[in-house]
C-alpha cells in the first residue's frame, strides 16, 4: 500500500504545481518560470539527497552510458514537459490544462505495451479509455 500513498503524495503535488504555475508564471515569461522553477527542484533535491546521504557522485561514474543517455532524454521530456505545460497555463484553465496533461498516464500505458512489452488486462484497457475519454469532457 506504500505505493498508493506516495501515488496519492504524487498526485497532490502535482496539483499544487498546476496552481500555484499558474498563480506564479500570471506576469513574467513562462520560460523563465520553468527554468526558475527547474533550479529551484535541482538545488532541492541535491539538499535531499545530501541529507539522506544519496549523493555519492564517485557512483555517478560506474553507471552505463546508455543509462546515463536515457536518463539525460527523460530530462530533456521532462523540460520539455514543463515548457508546454507552463505555456498552456499561462493561456488556459488550469482544469483544461491538466486534464489534457493527464492523458500522459493513458500515453504513458499505451507506450508501457509498444515499447516495454507489458501486457494490460481488458479492466485496464477499459480504464485508460474512460481516463481518455473523462479528460476530452473536461474540455470547452
Amino acid at each position: 500500500m506504500m505505493w498508493l500513498i506516495c501515488a496519492l503524495l504524487s498526485a497532490t503535488t502535482a496539483a499544487l504545481v498546476a496552481i500555484l504555475s499558474k498563480l506564479g508564471s500570471a506576469k513574467i515569461d513562462t520560460t523563465t518560470a520553468t527554468t526558475l522553477r527547474s533550479v529551484v527542484m535541482t538545488v532541492f533535491l541535491i539538499g535531499v539527497g545530501l541529507v539522506l546521504r544519496k549523493m555519492n557522485f564517485s557512483y555517478l561514474q560506474t553507471i552505463p552510458s546508455k543509462d546515463l543517455t536515457l536518463i539525460a532524454l527523460s530530462g530533456v521530456a521532462g523540460a520539455l514537459s514543463w515548457l508546454f505545460y507552463f505555456f498552456a497555463l499561462k493561456i488556459g484553465h488550469v482544469h483544461n490544462v491538466v486534464a489534457i496533461d493527464r492523458l500522459s498516464v493513458a500515453i504513458a500505458a499505451v507506450l508501457s505495451v509498444l515499447v516495454l512489452g507489458e501486457t494490460m488486462s481488458i479492466k485496464e484497457w477499459l480504464g485508460i479509455l474512460c481516463m481518455t475519454g473523462g479528460a476530452f469532457l473536461l474540455i470547452p
